[in-house]
């Protein structure tokens, strides 16, 4: 019998981790493994745009989730994102994380051709055929994919007894409601709205800003579940101030990211890989005031 309970809570998507020369560091990502377990995460979310994952060789994805699991296997849940731009690549990346034992794979559909919903139904479904034993979550992220998950297509990925579910990260919280309606579970994505999308049905949350500041969005996500709305709302507009501030730096949001954490006593997973952006020197200065109003917000409301 499946357990989906498992999967109702707070998974931070997993950055990637570099030494300092840009390569992907096993020891930096056990790590922050270990740092992500001890704040008290339901899971993590592996091998997504946090894990700058189309930046990284099937090699280095594959280092990338065995050091993961090395740590983190029997607990905490897994969720291993696999797609790759093409079809064989995805299956060996599923085969490989079923070998592993995740809890679940995740898939965004192919970029660049958009392609028609019959076959991003085909790539989704050989991806799971690799790992016929696993859980498939997909991941509609319209804004980054360029297409965008129908009622029509999740229906027909729900013959698939392996598919559970949705990572949504469009925008509209009512896509949380149809997709669930259809059947399936479903993790909001956009960080901004967590408490929206728990309150509309979302069992739980996977954010890209969940591992600098997971203490909050565990709060929310109690919060939500006693019915406590406004303390929650009030957490996640804080969340929201920090996470506009992120976003204001010259650098990509997750080297600021990573230096918040590392500002905060987390580990250091290095930068981010080009083409995305280094920050700046007068970066710093912003990633030290975000840092600090994690800090205080942590003490206020947690």
């Amino acid at each position: 019998m499946r357990d989906l309970k498992k999967y109702a809570g707070i998974f931070p998507a997993f950055y990637a981790c570099y030494d300092e020369t840009g390569a992907v560091s096993a020891e930096r990502t056990r790590a922050l493994t270990e740092y992500l377990i001890g704040k008290g995460v339901t899971g993590l979310y592996v091998g997504g745009s946090s894990g700058e994952c189309i930046y990284q060789s099937v090699a280095e994805r594959k280092l990338v989730l065995e050091n993961v699991m090395a740590v983190a296997k029997g607990r905490i849940v897994i969720i291993a994102h696999v797609a790759c731009n093409n079809t064989a690549d995805s299956m060996e990346l599923a085969a490989h994380a079923e070998s592993l034992g995740v809890d679940a794979i995740a898939a965004i559909p192919p970029i660049y051709f958009h392609l028609p919903p019959y076959a991003i139904a085909d790539y989704w479904n050989d991806i799971s055929s690799a790992a016929p034993h696993t859980d498939f979550i997909i991941y509609n992220i319209p804004q980054l994919a360029g297409v965008a998950l129908s009622g029509a297509l999740l229906r027909e990925m729900l013959r698939n007894p392996c598919v559970i579910g949705v990572k949504n990260s469009s925008m509209p919280v009512q896509d949380i409601e149809m997709w669930r309606d259809e059947g399936a579970i479903v993790f909001n994505g956009p960080d901004e709205q967590l408490a929206s999308g728990l309150v509309a049905g979302a069992i739980g949350g996977i954010g890209g800003t969940y591992g600098a500041m997971p203490e909050l969005y565990l709060k929310i996500f109690e919060l939500i579940g006693r019915g406590e709305i406004a303390g929650a709302r009030e957490i996640q507009d804080a969340c929201c101030h920090i996470i506009y501030k992120m976003c204001s730096c010259h650098g990509n949001m997750y080297a600021a990211i990573k230096e918040i954490l590392r500002l905060n006593g987390g580990p250091d997973v290095g930068s981010v890989r080009k083409p995305l952006a280094a920050l700046t020197e007068e970066d710093k200065a912003i990633c030290a005031s975000a840092a600090a109003d994690i800090r205080d917000a942590i003490a206020k409301y947690c």
